[in-house]
């Protein structure tokens, strides 16, 4: 459940050697830092669309747009035929693959996408690794730091695994969908297809094409002249 293989398609990203010797994938974000520092080879082959703010350590591919506002501080790689939007904010540490979006109010903090990943309105996306075609609702966060002190752990199958981590958001596996306004908790691990509601606090692994939805009920009731008044 938890190796890189089980999460995610090794072919779409050209960075899989973060993951040698790794036998659960989350280790990968302690070695994040020192692999893009070390790789990045400054280079600006993108179009750009206004004015946007890139720092000197970045690299971005062919066919990559670049629209007006955008904050790319690096060091960050991001691959061919890439979409960041107006307003983007990439902060240090963030490989973003071939075919991704980072949209409009996105911020990206010590982040690896795998190719065709969607982090497309309003999200913030913290110590994560998110899979091929991994997709983002609107307004949904991932949330990397505990409010309290120690290590993140990981909640599986009424056990606590401690990740060594103090800074760890989630891991997407490839195809899932996370719904608007999620809250993706420390920790959190999304299987392969799986997909998780709008509107829930998740915590915890939820595993290979399930599902994760909230319960509340809805009330319905027939739309009268009083209620109108009221309204």
């Amino acid at each position: 459940m938890f190796s890189p293989a089980d999460l995610f398609s090794l072919d779409q990203t050209e960075h899989a050697v973060l993951f040698e010797g790794c036998d659960v994938a989350w280790t990968a974000l302690s070695r994040l830092s020192d692999y893009v520092q070390s790789k990045v080879q400054p280079g600006l082959l993108n179009r750009c669309e206004g004015v946007a703010w890139i720092g000197e350590q970045v690299f971005i591919g062919e066919g990559t747009v670049v629209e007006d506002g955008a904050m790319i501080k690096g060091p960050a790689i991001i691959g061919k035929n890439c979409q960041i939007r107006h307003n983007a904010y990439i902060r240090e540490n963030v490989i973003i693959g071939d075919h991704c979006v980072v949209g409009n109010s996105c911020e990206l903090k010590s982040a690896w996408l795998f190719n065709g990943c969607q982090v497309p309105h309003f999200n913030y996306v913290g110590d994560s690794i998110l899979g091929y075609k991994a997709h983002l609702g609107a307004g949904v966060k991932i949330s990397n730091l505990k409010i309290v002190p120690g290590n993140v752990a990981i909640e599986h199958e009424g056990r606590w695994i401690d990740s060594g981590l103090r800074k760890f958001g989630a891991l997407i596996g490839d195809g899932a969908q996370i719904g608007c306004n999620v809250v993706l908790n420390p920790g959190s691990i999304v299987g392969r297809n799986a997909m998780i509601y709008p509107n829930v606090s998740w915590r915890g692994v939820l595993p290979a094409a399930h599902v994760a939805k909230n319960r509340a009920a809805v009330q319905v009731v027939a739309l009268t002249e009083k209620s109108t008044r009221k309204g």
